[in-house]
């Protein structure tokens, strides 16, 4: 049976706090093998000093920008952009977060995740001598979808995808694309009880034991779809509008009919 139990009693995380051994301490005593603990990444980030002062919240949105993928201007004048940030995630506002932070000042993502949650799980691991994976999870908006939800960018000790393909199904048809990506669904189970203003940034997923492995195992930066694996690169306006302005470069470019002789 799956369970999520929140883990309450964490202090306001700041930067240079050694937060493996933090969450380690909180949980010594509640776990069992094959438990994962889902840790919002906004504490990896405090803990890992990743607070920037930014008067400009734009700013720091664009020194986090890899590519721009799509921008809404909104009847108020607010500006959404969907962009690609360093860790190849396409999210909104690069991940930058400026709730639940001191003004003037706004949170970056972690710069290393997967590393993260690696230093988490050693440590956790050290300390309760439970066999435990880790996920760190941020919030997401979808395509096609109203709402966010939270997913992994971060996992460690822990399988990130459950890969299905090449077995068959209970009518004994090849399974040919069923990968379910167990690490996005772990993070967002885990949202249900550590919510957004609960105080409550750790919660402990139970009865997933076949999903934890060795801390070795490809973590959350191998969900990434880049290149020529991501179908959707731009919104559609902008589709339209590079499509458009191909077409037009195509017929400005194209060599036109030679004019006749002159006669003589």
């Amino acid at each position: 049976m799956l369970s999520v139990i929140g883990v309450p009693g964490f202090p306001e995380i700041v930067p240079g706090d050694d937060l493996p051994a933090l969450v380690a301490e909180a949980v010594d005593g509640l776990l069992e093998d094959g438990d994962v603990l889902a840790v919002t990444s906004k504490i990896v980030s405090k803990a890992e000093g990743r607070l920037v002062a930014a008067d400009d919240r734009e700013a720091a949105i664009t020194s986090q920008t890899v590519r721009v993928v799509a921008a809404r201007t909104a009847p108020d004048g607010h500006v959404t952009r969907i962009v690609e940030n360093p860790l190849g995630l396409v999210m909104a506002a690069a991940g930058v977060d400026a709730s639940n932070v001191p003004d003037g000042y706004v949170l970056l993502l972690p710069e290393d995740p997967d590393a993260s949650a690696r230093a988490i799980a050693v440590a956790v691991r050290a300390r309760t001598g439970r066999d435990i994976g880790v996920i760190v999870s941020d919030t997401f908006g979808r395509p096609w979808r109203f709402g966010q939800t939270d997913l992994a960018i971060g996992a460690a000790g822990a399988h990130a995808l459950d890969d299905l393909r090449g077995g068959t199904d209970d009518n004994g048809r090849d399974l040919r694309v069923t990968a379910a990506a167990t690490a996005d669904e772990i993070a967002s189970a885990a949202d249900l009880v550590k919510g957004k203003t609960s105080r409550m940034p750790v919660a402990i997923v139970r009865g997933l034991e076949g999903v934890v492995g060795p801390l070795d195992l490809p973590g959350a930066r191998s969900l990434v779809r880049l290149g020529p694996a991501d179908m959707f690169r731009v919104g559609s306006e902008e589709a339209w509008r590079e499509g458009f302005e191909a077409g037009l470069r195509a017929a400005r470019d194209a060599p036109g009919d030679e004019p006749d002789a002159e006669p003589v």
